[in-house]
């Protein structure tokens, strides 16, 4: 089996708007990314909900796998670098994976058992209520190339 390589961070500052981090990676490529999402979604990131000032403190961990805010609070570089990705729509737009389906004729439950997913997930994904993981975006193309 193929080793993982971890995406390493070189450097992060604060981005313009709050919640936002600029992130400059190992081969030299920078994202800016939100985390508004994630910081409002789980508890462990509730004091950067609470202070500006504290989420302005980030900074890289060690070996550059992670960022880092006190010894608590942290978030991995495979997490950071699969937001960037996302939000710069790297993976697979709502539309896309809309035609997707419908190249495929799938309704929305044969889609969800093609890719190993609910139902309301993939209505989720068509509809942009959720950003399209790089992993599902990877498997419609394998899912295409499989039937031709």
């Amino acid at each position: 089996m193929p080793r993982k390589i971890l995406p390493r961070i070189v450097a992060v500052a604060p981005g313009e708007h709050p919640m936002t981090l600029r992130v400059r990676w190992e081969k030299g490529e920078a994202s800016l990314i939100d985390l508004s999402g994630m910081i409002q979604s789980f508890r462990v990131y509730a004091p950067l909900r609470q202070s500006a000032e504290l989420f302005r403190q980030v900074k890289v961990g060690e070996y550059g796998t992670d960022v880092v805010w006190t010894d608590e609070i942290d978030m991995a570089a495979d997490t950071l670098r699969r937001l960037a990705q996302e939000q710069a729509d790297e993976t697979m737009t709502p539309d896309a994976f809309r035609h997707w389906r419908e190249r495929k004729a799938y309704t929305l439950d044969q889609a969800a058992r093609a890719l190993g997913l609910s139902r309301r997930t993939v209505a989720y994904y068509e509809k942009g209520d959720r950003a399209i993981p790089r992993v599902v975006a990877l498997a419609t193309r394998a899912l295409d190339t499989a039937s031709t």
